[in-house]
């Protein structure tokens, strides 16, 4: 009998014991989401599927490929079931063309339009490259071993406007600045060669301060606030006002100085982690970044493990993105609503490819050719439902490598014979908010 009442007891205990409180990200932040911030990755997700296949058609010999080869590419293009492949290309057709052999194979290949769009990024690329060379050495001179992983740097490389050759080519154009050395395990690093004492100047230092020439000055203690950028209805900024103003007057040690000394988990180790983290995302082009490829830098760049609860307990000067498959996480100071107070011309060569995604028509039908040669002299053979009748491609479809469209945003999926529009990605992103 004891032993049953003593069960019964316990059984009861954990039924009425409340749960502690969910500690997911997606909980953490649903109440404080910037939706002109969400406008902002929604943009970018279709524009990272155009850019990738349009890279993918760039490295085929004849910059065309058979539409059943971007079948192992499923990831990079994420169009989950039961969307089609060929249904995404003719979404912009000022970019992509499809074309038919006399064998009935489905072509790919790009308009004149889009590889004079890839001529001018490969200029512009070339143009900002000495800023490129920059931000690589800055990483290297804040990391405490002054030197990272190569693949490491290489998630970076469309955040900082890097060629797609930088891990074979690029990297070895700059021995003044870094080298490439292998481990004995076959591991390749990109090593700092020499310091700059010039760059070792926070991108906050340069802007308030107006600090530009950093020659004999040592990096060390910093008293600067960080920018704060609030939404309008995000009401607890008064009530956490004591706590934000208190961090904000503490000092902390600078990016470049020596922090392998710092205590994890301490007041000084989590505000330079924080100052650290600006720094990044101040190199990049969109002032975002995926917050996967942030984690791979915490033992270099000497950050905490738990890198998301430090972003989101300082909201005010970053923004984490939860929606997707991957998390992003945005510079707030640098954006005025949805628009980048600054813009390279990298970012404007991006929005001027936007300007050429969208369809709005019925569906054409797809031009057939005797032989790949033939397709410059563009002679149309008219045939019906080609596409449909591509059973091969029926179920073609992918994850894409960075975000997944969610279930609020289906409507916006291109899926059907009307237009694909970033205003309307907008629009719909704004009716489920």
């Amino acid at each position: 009998m004891r032993r049953m009442w003593y069960q019964q007891t316990m059984f009861g205990w954990f039924q009425i014991k409340p749960m502690t409180s969910s500690r997911r990200v997606q909980d953490r932040s649903k109440n404080k989401r910037i939706h002109y911030l969400e406008i902002v990755k929604e943009k970018w997700k279709i524009l990272s599927k155009v850019l990738f296949l349009m890279e993918l058609l760039k490295k085929e010999t004849e910059m065309v490929i058979p539409l059943r080869s971007l079948d192992k590419y499923r990831k990079q293009l994420n169009l989950p079931k039961p969307h089609k492949i060929t249904d995404f290309i003719r979404k912009c057709p000022k970019l992509f063309e499809l074309y038919k052999d006399q064998r009935g194979t489905l072509w790919c290949g790009m308009t004149k339009e889009a590889e004079d769009l890839l001529e001018e990024e490969e200029r512009l690329i070339e143009e900002q490259s000495t800023k490129a060379v920059e931000y690589v050495t800055r990483i290297l001179m804040m990391s405490v071993d002054k030197r990272i992983q190569l693949d490491k740097i290489a998630h970076f490389r469309r955040d900082f406007g890097l060629p797609i050759e930088f891990r074979t080519k690029w990297v070895n154009q700059y021995p003044q600045h870094f080298r490439v050395e292998k481990s004995k395990d076959g591991v390749e690093f990109l090593e700092l060669v020499n310091w700059n004492p010039a760059w070792a100047i926070t991108e906050l230092e340069k802007r308030t301060l107006g600090l530009n020439d950093g020659i004999g000055r040592e990096p060390g203690i910093i008293s600067l606030p960080f920018p704060l950028k609030f939404p309008p209805n995000y009401k607890k900024v008064y009530r956490h006002g004591g706590k934000i103003e208190h961090f904000q007057k503490r000092s902390y040690l600078s990016p470049y100085a020596a922090a392998r000394e710092l205590k994890a988990g301490s007041l000084e180790f989590d505000k330079r982690a924080v100052a650290v983290m600006h720094e990044l995302l101040s190199f990049t082009i969109e002032k975002r970044l995926v917050t996967d490829h942030l984690t791979h830098f915490r033992r270099e760049l000497v950050m905490p493990q738990k890198l998301m609860r430090l972003l989101l307990k300082h909201f005010g000067i970053f923004y984490v993105s939860e929606r997707g498959k991957r998390f992003s996480v945005f510079l707030t100071e640098a954006y005025e609503g949805s628009e980048l107070i600054e813009k390279c011309p990298l970012l404007l060569w991006k929005e001027k490819v936007l300007s050429f995604i969208g369809y709005r028509g019925k569906k054409k039908e797809v031009p057939t050719f005797s032989d790949l040669s033939d397709m410059e002299e563009r002679d149309i053979i008219e045939e019906k439902d080609i596409i449909e009748g591509d059973t091969e491609m029926e179920d073609t479809c992918a994850d894409f490598e960075e975000e997944e469209i969610m279930g609020g945003l289906d409507a916006v999926s291109p899926t059907n014979d009307d237009e694909l529009e970033i205003s309307h990605v907008c629009n719909s992103y704004k009716g489920t908010s």
